[in-house]
């Protein structure tokens, strides 16, 4: 993908994209129509050039929705990757994870990236719930009826599992059919900023330089430097024992392959939760995948490239029950783990991060998005999903305030997007720490009364959300509460994309560890969390 990208390809897409979508918006002759925004697809092409120059350093989710949504609001985007290609398979994009619809409303804007998404999607997926060891506790329900059975509303999903490496060469499509250039073996050392510019310095010397630099490049973003210093991570003491391979391994053990099977021609995701620990499988056409959470052995790494031997994971996975009575997990899970094929089974250290405010350099012309500001846990169901509101949000404050005071005003839209955004991100964090908690220890005299105990919160705050809608609604409110130095939650005509209610309380990683060690759950704070 060395292709190279200009100002007359982004037209030419443009006029072959508006004789071919016979549903593109007909406001973009209108100069005001990005004012005026009323909550329609606004497709490709509807913009006009901005003549504003973004560099993004990273081609992860963050980084490439960042790129597609700039390219579609105008901007002119080129994107560094340390890697020397993209690589849509195995170990650097993982397995699965969950995408909350939230982060999947800007298809809509792209009718083949939504058709692709469609495509991949398990959109008739079923759940079975299990105690730690195989004893059926919920029987396999589709998610529609799962959603019903726990009074919420079955024809709308707050998300779904996803195949990490099928949802990212989705992205990489779409980036291609866009010509965006990425620049390849590019490891980013420095980031700086001047008034008016921004750039970062490479391991090579090179220098590549921007109106606005944004950090999509995770935890380790050299970023931090200007930023504000690196945020400390403290080990939480556990980790994830993850692996993906193909079906074809099940024929080892009949009974593996009769008891993980899918239902009919139906993907299944199938929960085991025990005392201080949880594992999951899934399984879909062509592809295994199974994550235990556990105790921390010392054999970790905080690294998507570390893996164990399926012998380790045997020899510790009981070790992990907190409760000396508690039977050991379920025999066929473990014939499972046998099975799985040497090198596959990553052991992923779990690491918290305080919640930082700052996610700007001090002149606004570097930002950071997704990992680099704001790391969730793997186990949280909601790190993808915010680093891709990131990108959306700040895509479009970038798109408005330069409609509104042209290329100077780059500071003013950084400072809003954060504006609008912090809140919701470290409410999401916390909420990761309490799902985590709340699979790890589930009380299933609750469960047999009420399914959701047996399940993580998905509230209608998280998933109902729409980044892009939210700044052009609120954006000019957000801005003079920046200039003003009130707080999101003390401006009471921005409508809440976080708990109802909330007002923002300092927390950091040590309160709740020690809370955690004494046996308190996690206190997420005012509002209406559910």
């Amino acid at each position: 993908m060395g292709y190279t990208h200009t100002p007359q390809d982004v037209h030419m897409y443009a006029e072959e994209a508006s004789s071919s979508d016979s549903g593109r918006s007909s406001r973009a002759s209108s100069p005001n129509s990005v004012l005026s925004y009323d909550g329609k697809a606004m497709l490709f092409g509807d913009y006009p050039d901005s003549g504003l120059d973004v560099l993004i350093v990273g081609a992860g989710l963050a980084g490439l929705t960042a790129a597609i949504e700039c390219v579609r609001k105008g901007h002119r985007v080129r994107v560094l990757e340390r890697g020397a290609e993209i690589n849509t398979m195995g170990k650097l994009t993982g397995d699965m994870y969950f995408m909350g619809l939230s982060g999947t409303k800007f298809f809509k804007h792209w009718p083949a990236m939504a058709a692709e998404y469609d495509d991949i999607s398990m959109q008739s997926c079923f759940l079975e719930t299990f105690k730690h060891d195989g004893e059926q506790m919920i029987p396999p329900l589709k998610v529609s009826e799962r959603l019903r059975a726990v009074g919420l509303d079955p024809n709308t999903p707050p998300g779904a599992f996803q195949m990490r490496p099928l949802v990212y060469r989705m992205f990489i499509n779409q980036a291609e059919r866009l010509n965006i250039p990425f620049l390849f073996s590019k490891r980013v050392l420095k980031y700086y900023e001047t008034e008016t510019r921004a750039g970062v310095e490479t391991d090579e010397g090179e220098v590549f330089e921007a109106d606005i630099v944004i950090a999509a490049d995770g935890i380790g973003s050299k970023s931090q430097a200007i930023v504000g210093g690196k945020v400390r991570a403290a080990s939480s003491g556990r980790a994830m024992w993850r692996a993906v391979f193909p079906v074809e391994v099940l024929d080892k053990d009949p009974e593996v392959k009769d008891f993980f099977s899918m239902m009919g021609e139906d993907p299944i995701v199938r929960t085991f939760l025990g005392p201080g620990t949880y594992g999951l499988t899934l399984n879909r056409d062509g592809t295994v995948c199974w994550i235990i959470n556990h105790d921390a052995t010392g054999t970790e790494k905080e690294s998507w490239h570390h893996t164990v031997t399926s012998e380790s994971v045997l020899a510790n996975m009981d070790k992990s029950l907190t409760s000396s009575t508690a039977p050991e997990w379920a025999p066929i899970l473990k014939k499972l783990i046998a099975i799985t094929p040497p090198d596959t089974i990553v052991n992923f250290e779990l690491f918290w991060r305080n919640p930082q405010q700052s996610w700007h350099s001090p002149l606004a012309r570097v930002v950071q998005i997704g990992d680099c500001a704001h790391s969730f846990l793997p186990s949280s169901g909601n790190g993808a999903t915010q680093a891709i509101e990131d990108a959306i949000s700040l895509a479009s404050c970038l798109e408005y305030g330069v409609k509104l005071g042209g290329i100077e005003a780059v500071p003013d839209a950084v400072k809003t997007h954060v504006q609008l955004r912090f809140l919701r991100c470290a409410c999401a964090q916390k909420l990761g720490f309490s799902n985590a908690e709340r699979l790890q220890d589930t009380d299933w005299q609750k469960v047999k009364l009420d399914p959701k105990k047996a399940q993580p919160k998905h509230p209608k705050w998280v998933w109902a959300h729409d980044p892009e809608a939210y700044v052009y609604e609120n954006y000019e409110k957000g801005l003079r509460g920046v200039r003003a130095g009130v707080p999101l939650d003390q401006d009471p005509s921005i409508p809440p994309n976080y708990p109802p209610g909330y007002k923002w309380e300092p927390w950091n990683i040590d309160d709740i560890m020690r809370d955690l060690a004494a046996g308190k759950p996690v206190e997420l704070g005012s509002g209406n969390w559910d």
